[in-house]
């Protein structure tokens, strides 16, 4: 296992700086000044999710030691593997992005079709890693870039299933108390989880409270999920 220094940290955090400064500047290049003090805004809340998530020293170990020992070393074949840059900039994306990739799209969800079970704000367990969060968006269907594809490893099988399954934006807890996890979930991997809330930084920002089965949403998440 390589080792994780200060030095290798330092590295990559300016690295991750220098992503959301390269989409703010080219936010700040064109639009009207609304659309780029939207951009500045959304920018600045990316920054403080990612903060909180990733720059502290127990979620930064623990990420980098899930992504470090699948780079690619000398002699493989590079594209069989996510570049470093790439993984930062899906983790990016994972938080905020232009495409509404990852259920950030702002689009109305309505009509809401029957075949998603869920419901944002509910309570719900990753069945894989038995892992337990709360919905704050969802997608008919798949939407996430080719890079997700390839960091994912699906076979063209896997891949033509989770196309065209509903796909669930949940948060997570992360290894400390300051910190979060987001994932894209596939319906198949998600079931409900009743009678239990969990305490997970920054679910004012979605919920105003939780009504003892679920979190209610705030008006401006409503507008997004009438139905829910």
């Amino acid at each position: 296992m390589p080792q994780i220094t200060s030095g290798v940290i330092m590295q990559l955090t300016l690295l991750l700086s220098a992503l959301p400064a390269q989409y703010l500047i080219s936010k700040w290049t064109s639009g009207t000044e609304i659309q780029r003090h939207i951009a500045t805004q959304r920018i600045i809340d990316t920054w403080d999710s990612i903060r909180k998530s990733y720059l502290n020293t127990t979620a930064w170990v623990d990420w980098l030691n899930t992504w470090i020992p699948k780079l690619p070393t000398f002699g493989e074949e590079e594209d069989e593997y996510p570049t470093l840059e790439e993984a930062l900039a899906i983790e990016l994306m994972m938080h905020d992005n232009e495409h509404g990739y990852f259920a950030v799209s702002k689009e109305v969800r309505r009509p809401r079709p029957t075949y998603v079970l869920h419901r944002v704000g509910q309570v719900v367990i990753e069945t894989q890693n038995k892992m337990v969060g709360v919905i704050v968006g969802w997608d008919a269907e798949l939407r996430a870039p080719p890079e997700w594809y390839k960091r994912k490893k699906y076979t063209d099988s896997e891949l033509e299933r989770a196309k065209d399954t509903p796909h669930y934006r949940i948060m997570f807890s992360g290894p400390d108390s300051s910190s979060i996890l987001i994932g894209y979930i596939p319906q198949y991997n998600v079931k409900l989880f009743q009678g239990f809330q969990p305490d997970i930084p920054i679910l004012e920002r979605y919920f105003s409270h939780f009504d003892g089965e679920k979190f209610v949403m705030e008006k401006w998440l409503q507008e997004i999920y009438p139905d829910d």
